[in-house]
Protein backbone atom coordinates (compact mmCIF):
# COMPACT_ATOMS: atom_id res chain seq x y z
CA UNK A 1 0.00 0.00 0.00
CA UNK A 2 2.83 1.89 0.85
CA UNK A 3 4.60 1.30 -2.54
CA UNK A 4 1.31 2.63 -4.37
CA UNK A 5 0.79 5.76 -2.57
CA UNK A 6 4.72 6.88 -3.52
CA UNK A 7 4.13 5.64 -7.12
CA UNK A 8 0.71 8.04 -6.30
CA UNK A 9 2.79 11.28 -5.22
CA UNK A 10 5.43 10.60 -7.97
CA UNK A 11 3.04 10.68 -10.68
CA UNK A 12 1.33 13.30 -9.62
CA UNK A 13 4.27 15.13 -9.15
CA UNK A 14 6.20 14.88 -12.53
CA UNK A 15 2.91 14.34 -14.98
CA UNK A 16 1.17 17.36 -16.53
CA UNK A 17 4.29 19.86 -16.35
CA UNK A 18 3.83 20.30 -12.28
CA UNK A 19 0.45 20.77 -12.21
CA UNK A 20 0.36 23.78 -14.31
CA UNK A 21 -3.09 22.72 -16.39
CA UNK A 22 -2.85 22.28 -20.49
CA UNK A 23 -4.92 22.58 -23.21
CA UNK A 24 -5.23 20.15 -26.01
CA UNK A 25 -5.97 20.95 -29.45
CA UNK A 26 -6.46 19.63 -33.22
CA UNK A 27 -5.17 21.70 -35.83
CA UNK A 28 -6.23 20.35 -39.71
CA UNK A 29 -5.13 22.39 -42.10
CA UNK A 30 -6.79 21.88 -45.61
CA UNK A 31 -7.36 23.76 -48.57
CA UNK A 32 -11.00 25.23 -49.28
CA UNK A 33 -12.70 27.59 -52.01
CA UNK A 34 -13.64 30.85 -51.09
CA UNK A 35 -14.18 34.28 -52.90
CA UNK A 36 -13.44 36.70 -50.10
CA UNK A 37 -12.82 39.84 -52.79
CA UNK A 38 -15.30 38.15 -55.05
CA UNK A 39 -12.60 35.72 -56.98
CA UNK A 40 -13.07 32.27 -56.35
CA UNK A 41 -9.47 30.65 -54.95
CA UNK A 42 -8.32 28.37 -52.92
CA UNK A 43 -7.57 29.84 -49.30
CA UNK A 44 -5.70 27.54 -46.52
CA UNK A 45 -8.38 26.47 -43.80
CA UNK A 46 -7.86 25.26 -40.00
CA UNK A 47 -10.34 22.78 -39.29
CA UNK A 48 -12.49 24.10 -42.22
CA UNK A 49 -12.60 27.60 -40.97
CA UNK A 50 -10.37 31.05 -42.42
CA UNK A 51 -9.44 32.62 -40.65
CA UNK A 52 -8.15 29.78 -37.61
CA UNK A 53 -9.63 29.26 -34.60
CA UNK A 54 -8.67 31.18 -31.58
CA UNK A 55 -6.05 29.55 -28.95
CA UNK A 56 -7.14 30.93 -25.50
CA UNK A 57 -4.86 30.58 -22.60
CA UNK A 58 -3.86 31.57 -19.58
CA UNK A 59 -0.11 32.48 -18.35
CA UNK A 60 2.00 29.43 -17.59
CA UNK A 61 -0.21 26.95 -19.05
CA UNK A 62 1.01 23.89 -20.98
CA UNK A 63 0.12 23.95 -24.84
CA UNK A 64 -0.35 20.61 -26.81
CA UNK A 65 -1.75 21.33 -30.75
CA UNK A 66 -1.50 18.43 -33.22
CA UNK A 67 -0.92 19.85 -36.74
CA UNK A 68 -2.42 17.62 -39.40
CA UNK A 69 -1.12 18.35 -42.63
CA UNK A 70 -3.46 17.99 -45.13
CA UNK A 71 -1.70 20.57 -47.55
CA UNK A 72 -0.10 19.12 -50.97
CA UNK A 73 2.95 20.72 -49.75
CA UNK A 74 5.11 20.66 -46.28
CA UNK A 75 4.27 22.26 -43.34
CA UNK A 76 5.44 23.65 -40.57
CA UNK A 77 3.35 26.27 -37.59
CA UNK A 78 5.14 29.10 -35.77
CA UNK A 79 4.17 31.31 -32.75
CA UNK A 80 5.69 34.23 -33.01
CA UNK A 81 5.90 36.44 -29.93
CA UNK A 82 5.38 33.15 -27.88
CA UNK A 83 9.26 32.69 -26.11
CA UNK A 84 9.20 29.07 -25.99
CA UNK A 85 11.51 29.50 -22.94
CA UNK A 86 14.06 26.51 -23.06
CA UNK A 87 12.40 25.07 -26.10
CA UNK A 88 13.22 26.01 -29.64
CA UNK A 89 12.62 22.86 -30.71
CA UNK A 90 8.90 23.81 -31.28
CA UNK A 91 9.28 27.00 -32.85
CA UNK A 92 7.98 25.62 -36.20
CA UNK A 93 10.69 27.90 -38.84
CA UNK A 94 13.35 25.45 -40.91
CA UNK A 95 15.99 26.18 -38.64
CA UNK A 96 14.78 24.54 -35.98
CA UNK A 97 12.24 22.10 -37.56
CA UNK A 98 12.01 19.09 -39.77
CA UNK A 99 8.77 20.24 -41.99
CA UNK A 100 5.25 17.67 -41.51
CA UNK A 101 4.70 16.17 -44.80
CA UNK A 102 1.31 15.91 -46.74
CA UNK A 103 -1.09 13.43 -44.87
CA UNK A 104 1.20 13.43 -41.98
CA UNK A 105 1.14 15.42 -38.43
CA UNK A 106 3.05 16.60 -35.65
CA UNK A 107 2.14 18.06 -32.17
CA UNK A 108 3.49 20.91 -30.95
CA UNK A 109 4.42 21.06 -27.23
CA UNK A 110 5.03 24.02 -25.00
CA UNK A 111 4.55 26.58 -22.33
CA UNK A 112 3.30 30.10 -22.15
CA UNK A 113 5.68 31.09 -19.50
CA UNK A 114 5.28 34.21 -17.84
CA UNK A 115 3.58 35.98 -20.99
CA UNK A 116 0.39 37.30 -21.52
CA UNK A 117 -0.85 39.27 -24.54
CA UNK A 118 -2.19 38.89 -28.29
CA UNK A 119 -0.29 37.14 -30.52
CA UNK A 120 -1.19 35.31 -33.92
CA UNK A 121 -0.10 31.74 -34.85
CA UNK A 122 0.33 30.83 -39.00
CA UNK A 123 2.03 28.25 -42.03
CA UNK A 124 6.49 29.36 -42.02
CA UNK A 125 7.08 28.07 -45.35
CA UNK A 126 6.28 28.10 -48.61
CA UNK A 127 4.48 31.39 -48.98
CA UNK A 128 1.43 29.54 -47.14
CA UNK A 129 0.85 32.66 -44.77
CA UNK A 130 -0.58 34.33 -48.53
CA UNK A 131 -3.33 32.08 -48.50
CA UNK A 132 -4.25 31.51 -45.09
CA UNK A 133 -4.06 28.89 -42.02
CA UNK A 134 -3.57 31.92 -39.38
CA UNK A 135 -4.99 32.45 -36.44
CA UNK A 136 -5.44 34.66 -33.42
CA UNK A 137 -3.33 33.20 -29.65
CA UNK A 138 -4.95 35.33 -26.61
CA UNK A 139 -2.50 34.94 -23.68
CA UNK A 140 -4.93 35.59 -20.39
CA UNK A 141 -3.27 37.09 -17.13
CA UNK A 142 -4.03 35.08 -13.87
CA UNK A 143 -6.90 35.94 -11.55
CA UNK A 144 -4.26 37.20 -8.71
CA UNK A 145 -2.55 39.74 -10.83
CA UNK A 146 -4.20 42.99 -11.67
CA UNK A 147 -4.21 44.43 -15.14
CA UNK A 148 -3.78 48.07 -15.66
CA UNK A 149 -6.98 49.23 -16.75
CA UNK A 150 -10.69 48.18 -15.79
CA UNK A 151 -11.58 44.77 -17.12
CA UNK A 152 -13.24 45.58 -20.44
CA UNK A 153 -16.88 43.90 -20.94
CA UNK A 154 -15.62 41.45 -23.76
CA UNK A 155 -12.51 40.92 -26.13
CA UNK A 156 -12.67 41.51 -29.90
CA UNK A 157 -10.08 40.19 -32.15
CA UNK A 158 -9.11 41.35 -36.14
CA UNK A 159 -6.90 39.89 -38.41
CA UNK A 160 -6.38 42.69 -40.99
CA UNK A 161 -4.23 41.83 -43.63
CA UNK A 162 -3.56 42.51 -47.46
CA UNK A 163 -4.74 39.80 -49.66
CA UNK A 164 -4.54 38.93 -53.66
CA UNK A 165 -6.49 37.16 -55.19
CA UNK A 166 -3.52 34.88 -56.36
CA UNK A 167 -3.17 31.99 -54.78
CA UNK A 168 0.90 31.16 -52.85
CA UNK A 169 1.68 29.23 -55.51
CA UNK A 170 1.31 31.64 -57.82
CA UNK A 171 2.46 34.60 -55.98
CA UNK A 172 5.98 32.23 -55.65
CA UNK A 173 6.31 31.85 -58.56
CA UNK A 174 6.15 35.50 -58.98
CA UNK A 175 8.65 36.45 -56.83
CA UNK A 176 10.77 33.38 -58.55
CA UNK A 177 10.86 34.95 -61.66
CA UNK A 178 12.56 38.23 -60.69
CA UNK A 179 8.92 40.42 -60.32
CA UNK A 180 7.85 42.49 -57.50
CA UNK A 181 4.48 40.95 -56.18
CA UNK A 182 2.87 44.35 -57.04
CA UNK A 183 -0.39 46.21 -55.66
CA UNK A 184 -2.75 43.34 -53.82
CA UNK A 185 -5.82 42.75 -54.81
CA UNK A 186 -7.84 44.40 -51.42
CA UNK A 187 -7.31 44.00 -47.69
CA UNK A 188 -9.36 41.51 -45.71
CA UNK A 189 -10.96 41.80 -42.03
CA UNK A 190 -11.01 38.52 -40.24
CA UNK A 191 -10.82 36.89 -43.60
CA UNK A 192 -13.83 39.06 -45.15
CA UNK A 193 -13.53 41.57 -47.96
CA UNK A 194 -15.04 45.20 -47.43
CA UNK A 195 -18.76 46.09 -46.70
CA UNK A 196 -19.69 48.03 -50.29
CA UNK A 197 -18.69 51.29 -49.14
CA UNK A 198 -17.50 52.72 -52.60
CA UNK A 199 -19.81 50.74 -55.47
CA UNK A 200 -16.83 51.71 -57.78
CA UNK A 201 -14.52 49.70 -55.95
CA UNK A 202 -16.10 47.15 -54.11
CA UNK A 203 -18.46 45.05 -56.13
CA UNK A 204 -21.88 43.90 -55.06
CA UNK A 205 -22.00 40.44 -52.72
CA UNK A 206 -19.21 40.69 -50.77
CA UNK A 207 -19.22 39.27 -47.71
CA UNK A 208 -18.09 41.62 -44.57
CA UNK A 209 -17.35 41.39 -41.26
CA UNK A 210 -19.88 42.42 -38.63
CA UNK A 211 -18.62 43.61 -35.11
CA UNK A 212 -21.54 43.85 -32.34
CA UNK A 213 -21.50 46.02 -29.37
CA UNK A 214 -23.59 47.56 -27.21
CA UNK A 215 -23.49 51.51 -26.12
CA UNK A 216 -21.66 52.58 -23.19
CA UNK A 217 -19.39 49.28 -23.33
CA UNK A 218 -16.03 49.01 -23.53
CA UNK A 219 -13.88 46.19 -25.35
CA UNK A 220 -10.86 45.10 -25.86
CA UNK A 221 -9.52 45.31 -29.95
CA UNK A 222 -6.97 42.96 -30.49
CA UNK A 223 -5.42 43.80 -33.87
CA UNK A 224 -2.79 41.32 -35.49
CA UNK A 225 -1.77 42.45 -39.23
CA UNK A 226 -0.98 39.03 -40.89
CA UNK A 227 -0.68 40.65 -44.28
CA UNK A 228 2.00 39.74 -46.90
CA UNK A 229 3.65 42.98 -47.10
CA UNK A 230 1.65 46.17 -46.73
CA UNK A 231 1.48 48.36 -43.63
CA UNK A 232 -1.77 49.11 -43.12
CA UNK A 233 -3.11 52.49 -40.76
CA UNK A 234 -6.61 51.13 -38.35
CA UNK A 235 -8.94 53.40 -37.15
CA UNK A 236 -12.83 53.08 -36.21
CA UNK A 237 -15.03 56.17 -37.27
CA UNK A 238 -16.20 58.00 -34.79
CA UNK A 239 -14.26 56.33 -32.07
CA UNK A 240 -10.88 56.70 -30.36
CA UNK A 241 -8.72 53.90 -29.72
CA UNK A 242 -6.69 53.90 -26.29
CA UNK A 243 -3.42 51.84 -26.98
CA UNK A 244 -2.97 49.58 -23.88
CA UNK A 245 -0.76 46.44 -25.09
CA UNK A 246 1.58 45.28 -27.51
CA UNK A 247 2.94 41.85 -28.19
CA UNK A 248 2.66 40.88 -24.62
CA UNK A 249 3.78 44.10 -22.82
CA UNK A 250 1.29 46.49 -21.51
CA UNK A 251 2.23 50.34 -22.39
CA UNK A 252 1.50 53.93 -21.34
CA UNK A 253 -2.32 54.22 -22.28
CA UNK A 254 -2.43 56.76 -24.70
CA UNK A 255 -5.36 57.94 -27.48
CA UNK A 256 -5.04 58.02 -31.11
CA UNK A 257 -7.88 58.43 -34.11
CA UNK A 258 -5.60 55.84 -35.78
CA UNK A 259 -3.12 53.76 -35.62
CA UNK A 260 -0.21 52.67 -38.06
CA UNK A 261 0.39 48.94 -37.42
CA UNK A 262 2.84 46.71 -39.68
CA UNK A 263 3.03 43.49 -41.24
CA UNK A 264 3.04 40.91 -37.98
CA UNK A 265 2.66 43.35 -35.55
CA UNK A 266 -0.34 43.24 -32.36
CA UNK A 267 -2.14 45.76 -30.70
CA UNK A 268 -4.66 45.94 -28.36
CA UNK A 269 -6.55 48.91 -27.63
CA UNK A 270 -9.84 49.48 -25.47
CA UNK A 271 -12.68 51.11 -26.91
CA UNK A 272 -15.33 52.88 -25.54
CA UNK A 273 -18.82 52.32 -27.25
CA UNK A 274 -20.88 55.77 -27.79
CA UNK A 275 -23.72 56.03 -24.96
CA UNK A 276 -26.04 57.89 -27.42
CA UNK A 277 -25.06 56.11 -30.49
CA UNK A 278 -27.51 55.76 -33.24
CA UNK A 279 -25.86 54.53 -36.08
CA UNK A 280 -23.14 51.80 -37.27
CA UNK A 281 -20.09 53.26 -37.95
CA UNK A 282 -16.99 52.41 -40.46
CA UNK A 283 -14.17 49.68 -39.16
CA UNK A 284 -11.48 50.37 -41.82
CA UNK A 285 -7.80 48.88 -42.15
CA UNK A 286 -6.05 50.96 -45.56
CA UNK A 287 -2.78 50.59 -46.95
CA UNK A 288 0.08 53.24 -45.98
CA UNK A 289 3.33 54.81 -46.79
CA UNK A 290 1.67 54.29 -50.60
CA UNK A 291 0.35 56.64 -53.15
CA UNK A 292 -3.30 56.01 -51.48
CA UNK A 293 -5.19 57.61 -55.33
CA UNK A 294 -3.69 54.35 -56.85
CA UNK A 295 -3.95 52.00 -53.87
CA UNK A 296 -7.22 53.35 -53.00
CA UNK A 297 -9.14 49.35 -53.64
CA UNK A 298 -6.26 48.34 -50.93
CA UNK A 299 -8.91 49.20 -48.29
CA UNK A 300 -10.39 46.82 -45.50
CA UNK A 301 -14.43 47.95 -43.92
CA UNK A 302 -15.79 46.36 -41.71
CA UNK A 303 -18.73 47.25 -39.56
CA UNK A 304 -19.58 48.21 -36.27
CA UNK A 305 -22.91 47.76 -35.27
CA UNK A 306 -24.84 48.71 -32.40
CA UNK A 307 -27.58 47.01 -30.56
CA UNK A 308 -29.71 50.21 -30.93
CA UNK A 309 -28.18 51.07 -33.89
CA UNK A 310 -31.51 53.02 -36.31
CA UNK A 311 -29.51 52.71 -40.07
CA UNK A 312 -26.65 51.49 -41.58
CA UNK A 313 -22.49 53.52 -41.89
CA UNK A 314 -22.67 55.66 -44.79
CA UNK A 315 -20.93 58.96 -46.32
CA UNK A 316 -17.45 58.96 -46.99
CA UNK A 317 -14.52 56.56 -45.05
CA UNK A 318 -12.99 58.43 -41.58
CA UNK A 319 -9.82 60.03 -43.42
CA UNK A 320 -6.46 58.41 -42.91
CA UNK A 321 -3.78 60.26 -41.66
CA UNK A 322 -2.07 62.81 -44.45
CA UNK A 323 1.62 62.23 -44.03
CA UNK A 324 2.42 59.68 -46.42
CA UNK A 325 5.01 61.86 -47.73
CA UNK A 326 6.45 63.37 -44.20
CA UNK A 327 6.92 59.95 -42.94
CA UNK A 328 9.46 61.89 -40.34
CA UNK A 329 6.11 63.07 -38.57
CA UNK A 330 4.53 59.46 -39.27
CA UNK A 331 7.86 58.41 -36.88
CA UNK A 332 6.61 59.88 -34.16
CA UNK A 333 3.90 57.25 -33.14
CA UNK A 334 6.10 54.52 -32.42
CA UNK A 335 8.37 56.75 -31.01
CA UNK A 336 5.63 57.80 -28.60
CA UNK A 337 4.84 54.17 -27.73
CA UNK A 338 6.09 53.62 -23.76
CA UNK A 339 6.26 50.88 -21.68
CA UNK A 340 4.18 50.67 -18.43
CA UNK A 341 6.78 50.34 -15.87
CA UNK A 342 4.62 50.32 -13.29
CA UNK A 343 2.38 47.44 -14.50
CA UNK A 344 3.00 43.77 -13.51
CA UNK A 345 2.65 41.76 -16.86
CA UNK A 346 2.98 37.79 -16.65
CA UNK A 347 4.71 37.72 -13.09
CA UNK A 348 3.50 39.98 -9.75
CA UNK A 349 6.78 42.24 -10.62
CA UNK A 350 6.32 45.89 -12.61
CA UNK A 351 7.28 45.75 -15.73
CA UNK A 352 9.92 47.96 -15.12
CA UNK A 353 12.00 46.16 -12.74
CA UNK A 354 14.38 45.24 -15.70
CA UNK A 355 16.58 48.22 -15.46
CA UNK A 356 18.06 47.33 -19.02
CA UNK A 357 19.51 50.96 -19.66
CA UNK A 358 22.33 50.86 -16.92
CA UNK A 359 23.43 47.40 -18.59
CA UNK A 360 26.53 47.53 -20.50
CA UNK A 361 26.34 45.91 -23.81
CA UNK A 362 28.07 43.21 -24.80
CA UNK A 363 28.00 42.83 -28.21
CA UNK A 364 26.86 45.26 -31.39
CA UNK A 365 25.51 43.85 -34.77
CA UNK A 366 24.41 46.22 -37.55
CA UNK A 367 22.05 44.39 -39.99
CA UNK A 368 21.06 45.74 -43.49
CA UNK A 369 18.68 44.93 -45.69
CA UNK A 370 18.96 46.21 -49.39
CA UNK A 371 16.38 45.59 -52.17
CA UNK A 372 16.75 41.94 -54.04
CA UNK A 373 19.53 41.32 -57.06
CA UNK A 374 20.45 38.67 -58.93
CA UNK A 375 22.52 35.82 -57.35
CA UNK A 376 23.73 32.68 -59.52
CA UNK A 377 20.26 33.81 -61.83
CA UNK A 378 18.04 33.82 -58.83
CA UNK A 379 16.03 36.65 -57.57
CA UNK A 380 17.50 37.05 -53.98
CA UNK A 381 17.41 39.68 -50.76
CA UNK A 382 20.05 40.16 -48.42
CA UNK A 383 20.78 40.90 -44.87
CA UNK A 384 24.65 42.01 -44.75
CA UNK A 385 25.07 40.31 -48.23
CA UNK A 386 23.96 37.17 -47.38
CA UNK A 387 20.73 35.68 -48.88
CA UNK A 388 19.94 33.17 -46.39
CA UNK A 389 19.23 29.52 -47.44
CA UNK A 390 17.97 26.78 -45.14
CA UNK A 391 19.58 23.99 -44.11
CA UNK A 392 18.59 20.43 -44.87
CA UNK A 393 19.21 19.68 -41.14
CA UNK A 394 18.13 21.86 -38.47
CA UNK A 395 20.41 23.14 -36.46
CA UNK A 396 20.14 21.74 -33.23
CA UNK A 397 19.66 18.60 -34.41
CA UNK A 398 22.70 18.84 -36.58
CA UNK A 399 24.95 19.88 -33.08
CA UNK A 400 23.66 17.44 -30.79
CA UNK A 401 23.95 14.54 -33.82
CA UNK A 402 27.70 16.68 -35.04
CA UNK A 403 26.55 16.74 -38.45
CA UNK A 404 29.24 18.76 -40.36
CA UNK A 405 28.98 21.17 -42.53
CA UNK A 406 25.11 22.00 -42.31
CA UNK A 407 25.36 25.81 -41.29
CA UNK A 408 28.28 28.28 -40.78
CA UNK A 409 29.03 30.72 -37.78
CA UNK A 410 29.97 33.11 -39.75
CA UNK A 411 27.19 36.10 -40.00
CA UNK A 412 29.05 39.09 -39.82
CA UNK A 413 28.26 41.99 -37.62
CA UNK A 414 28.29 44.97 -40.14
CA UNK A 415 27.41 45.26 -43.77
CA UNK A 416 30.76 44.14 -45.58
CA UNK A 417 31.79 45.62 -49.07
CA UNK A 418 31.60 42.26 -50.55
CA UNK A 419 29.54 40.41 -53.24
CA UNK A 420 26.36 39.55 -52.25
CA UNK A 421 25.91 35.79 -51.75
CA UNK A 422 23.70 32.90 -50.80
CA UNK A 423 24.72 30.87 -47.66
CA UNK A 424 23.78 29.68 -44.54
CA UNK A 425 25.24 32.46 -42.17
CA UNK A 426 24.39 32.06 -38.44
CA UNK A 427 25.25 34.58 -35.56
CA UNK A 428 27.30 32.88 -32.98
CA UNK A 429 25.28 34.62 -30.07
CA UNK A 430 27.35 34.50 -26.44
CA UNK A 431 24.10 33.52 -23.51
CA UNK A 432 23.49 35.68 -21.26
CA UNK A 433 25.02 38.51 -23.38
CA UNK A 434 23.46 42.00 -23.57
CA UNK A 435 23.32 42.51 -27.18
CA UNK A 436 22.89 45.69 -29.26
CA UNK A 437 20.72 44.96 -32.97
CA UNK A 438 20.78 47.79 -35.51
CA UNK A 439 18.20 47.36 -38.09
CA UNK A 440 19.04 49.34 -41.00
CA UNK A 441 16.53 49.05 -43.76
CA UNK A 442 17.74 50.54 -47.17
CA UNK A 443 15.54 48.71 -48.83
CA UNK A 444 12.83 50.67 -50.88
CA UNK A 445 9.91 49.66 -48.60
CA UNK A 446 8.92 49.60 -44.79
CA UNK A 447 10.06 46.45 -42.98
CA UNK A 448 9.16 44.68 -39.95
CA UNK A 449 12.11 42.57 -38.41
CA UNK A 450 11.08 40.10 -35.47
CA UNK A 451 12.72 38.21 -33.65
CA UNK A 452 11.35 34.36 -32.44
CA UNK A 453 12.27 33.10 -28.55
CA UNK A 454 12.83 36.84 -27.27
CA UNK A 455 11.23 40.58 -27.00
CA UNK A 456 13.52 43.51 -27.30
CA UNK A 457 13.71 46.67 -26.20
CA UNK A 458 12.91 49.04 -28.97
CA UNK A 459 14.98 51.54 -27.87
CA UNK A 460 15.75 54.27 -30.95
CA UNK A 461 15.13 54.92 -34.54
CA UNK A 462 15.43 57.30 -36.79
CA UNK A 463 15.84 57.78 -40.66
CA UNK A 464 19.34 58.32 -42.06
CA UNK A 465 22.24 55.47 -41.63
CA UNK A 466 23.01 54.91 -37.75
CA UNK A 467 26.28 55.96 -35.91
CA UNK A 468 27.67 55.68 -32.55
CA UNK A 469 26.09 59.33 -32.01
CA UNK A 470 22.63 58.16 -32.28
CA UNK A 471 23.08 56.47 -29.15
CA UNK A 472 23.05 59.76 -27.31
CA UNK A 473 18.99 59.53 -28.04
CA UNK A 474 18.15 56.18 -26.83
CA UNK A 475 15.65 55.86 -24.60
CA UNK A 476 17.21 54.21 -21.99
CA UNK A 477 13.99 53.90 -19.13
CA UNK A 478 10.52 52.97 -21.02
CA UNK A 479 11.39 52.04 -24.35
CA UNK A 480 8.67 49.42 -25.11
CA UNK A 481 9.44 45.44 -25.24
CA UNK A 482 8.10 43.47 -28.39
CA UNK A 483 9.37 40.69 -31.03
CA UNK A 484 8.63 42.93 -33.83
CA UNK A 485 9.25 46.15 -34.50
CA UNK A 486 9.24 48.24 -38.16
CA UNK A 487 11.97 50.14 -39.93
CA UNK A 488 11.20 52.62 -42.10
CA UNK A 489 12.75 52.93 -45.80
CA UNK A 490 16.13 54.80 -45.45
CA UNK A 491 15.90 54.24 -41.61
CA UNK A 492 17.10 52.21 -38.51
CA UNK A 493 15.85 50.78 -35.73
CA UNK A 494 17.97 50.13 -32.63
CA UNK A 495 16.77 47.18 -30.41
CA UNK A 496 18.11 45.48 -27.02
CA UNK A 497 17.93 41.75 -26.20
CA UNK A 498 19.34 40.10 -23.25
CA UNK A 499 20.35 36.71 -24.04
CA UNK A 500 18.91 34.78 -21.61
CA UNK A 501 17.18 31.66 -23.63
CA UNK A 502 18.95 29.06 -25.00
CA UNK A 503 18.74 27.79 -28.61
CA UNK A 504 18.54 28.81 -32.36
CA UNK A 505 16.08 31.50 -32.98
CA UNK A 506 14.90 33.25 -36.43
CA UNK A 507 16.09 36.56 -36.90
CA UNK A 508 13.91 37.85 -39.91
CA UNK A 509 12.18 40.39 -42.19
CA UNK A 510 8.55 39.65 -41.80
CA UNK A 511 6.92 40.89 -45.11
CA UNK A 512 6.71 37.54 -46.75
CA UNK A 513 7.60 38.69 -50.12
CA UNK A 514 11.54 39.47 -48.46
CA UNK A 515 11.77 36.67 -45.98
CA UNK A 516 10.68 34.17 -48.88
CA UNK A 517 13.68 35.89 -51.07
CA UNK A 518 16.40 35.19 -48.14
CA UNK A 519 16.11 37.74 -45.84
CA UNK A 520 16.50 36.12 -42.42
CA UNK A 521 19.07 34.75 -40.14
CA UNK A 522 19.61 32.69 -37.06
CA UNK A 523 20.46 33.53 -33.61
CA UNK A 524 22.44 30.10 -31.73
CA UNK A 525 22.73 30.52 -28.26
CA UNK A 526 24.14 27.72 -25.81
CA UNK A 527 25.01 27.39 -22.57
CA UNK A 528 28.54 25.79 -22.95
CA UNK A 529 27.76 24.33 -19.31
CA UNK A 530 24.99 23.05 -20.06
CA UNK A 531 22.92 20.87 -17.47
CA UNK A 532 19.78 19.93 -18.92
CA UNK A 533 18.37 23.30 -17.09
CA UNK A 534 18.65 25.71 -19.41
CA UNK A 535 17.55 24.07 -22.48
CA UNK A 536 15.20 20.94 -23.05
CA UNK A 537 15.82 18.06 -25.03
CA UNK A 538 14.35 17.45 -28.07
CA UNK A 539 11.00 15.66 -27.73
CA UNK A 540 10.30 12.39 -28.49
CA UNK A 541 7.99 12.86 -31.55
CA UNK A 542 10.75 14.98 -33.21
CA UNK A 543 11.03 15.18 -37.07
CA UNK A 544 14.12 14.10 -39.08
CA UNK A 545 15.28 15.13 -42.24
CA UNK A 546 18.52 16.11 -44.09
CA UNK A 547 21.35 13.96 -42.74
CA UNK A 548 19.57 12.57 -39.77
CA UNK A 549 16.87 11.15 -42.49
CA UNK A 550 17.70 7.47 -41.28
CA UNK A 551 16.75 8.10 -37.84
CA UNK A 552 12.89 8.53 -38.81
CA UNK A 553 10.74 6.41 -38.41
CA UNK A 554 8.78 5.08 -40.85
CA UNK A 555 5.30 6.65 -39.77
CA UNK A 556 5.93 10.28 -39.15
CA UNK A 557 3.08 10.96 -36.76
CA UNK A 558 2.29 11.83 -33.23
CA UNK A 559 -0.66 12.50 -31.00
CA UNK A 560 -1.65 15.13 -28.78
CA UNK A 561 -2.22 13.52 -25.06
CA UNK A 562 -5.84 12.11 -24.97
CA UNK A 563 -6.92 13.19 -21.47
CA UNK A 564 -6.53 16.84 -20.55
CA UNK A 565 -4.15 17.03 -17.15
CA UNK A 566 -7.17 16.87 -14.59
CA UNK A 567 -8.85 14.25 -16.36
CA UNK A 568 -5.58 12.10 -16.39
CA UNK A 569 -5.24 13.00 -12.46
CA UNK A 570 -8.76 11.81 -11.77
CA UNK A 571 -8.70 8.66 -13.65
CA UNK A 572 -5.18 8.20 -12.07
CA UNK A 573 -6.81 8.62 -8.46
CA UNK A 574 -9.41 6.34 -9.52
CA UNK A 575 -6.92 3.21 -10.44
CA UNK A 576 -4.46 3.64 -7.61
CA UNK A 577 -7.84 3.43 -5.41
CA UNK A 578 -8.81 0.27 -6.95
CA UNK A 579 -5.62 -0.93 -6.91
CA UNK A 580 -5.24 -0.26 -3.07
CA UNK A 581 -8.64 -1.66 -3.16
CA UNK A 582 -7.36 -5.08 -4.74
CA UNK A 583 -4.88 -5.66 -2.73
CA UNK A 584 -6.00 -4.80 0.92
CA UNK A 585 -8.64 -7.70 0.25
Amino acid sequence: MALLLLIHFALFSTLCFAADPSVFLDFKLSYITLSPLGVPQRVIAVNGAFPGPVVNVTTNYNVNINVHNQLDENLLMTWPGIQMRRNSWQDGVLGTNCPIHPKKNFTYRFQVKDQIGSFFYFPSLNFQRASGGFGPIIINNRNIIAIPFAHPDADIVLLVGDWYTKNHTALRTTLESGEELGMPDGVLINGKGPYRYNSTLVPDGIEYEIINVDPGKTYRFRVHNVGTSTSLNFRIEGHNLLLVETEGFYTTQQNFTSFDIHVGQSYSFLVTMDQNATKDYYIVASARFVNETVWERVTGVAILHYSNSKGPASGPLPVAPSDIYNQWSAMNQPRAIRQNTTASGARPNPQGSFHYGSINVTDTYVIQSLPPVRIDGKFRATLNGISFVNPDTPIRLADLHKVKGAYKLDFPNKPHDRTPHMDRSVINATYKGFIEIILQNNDTKMQSFHMDGYAFFVVGMDFGVWSENSRNNYNKWDAISRSTTEVYPGGWTAVLLSLDNVGVWNLRVENLDRWYLGQETYMRIINPEENGKTEMVPPDNVIYCGALQSLQKESQSSSAMALHCGNFKLFLTLAITILALYFHF
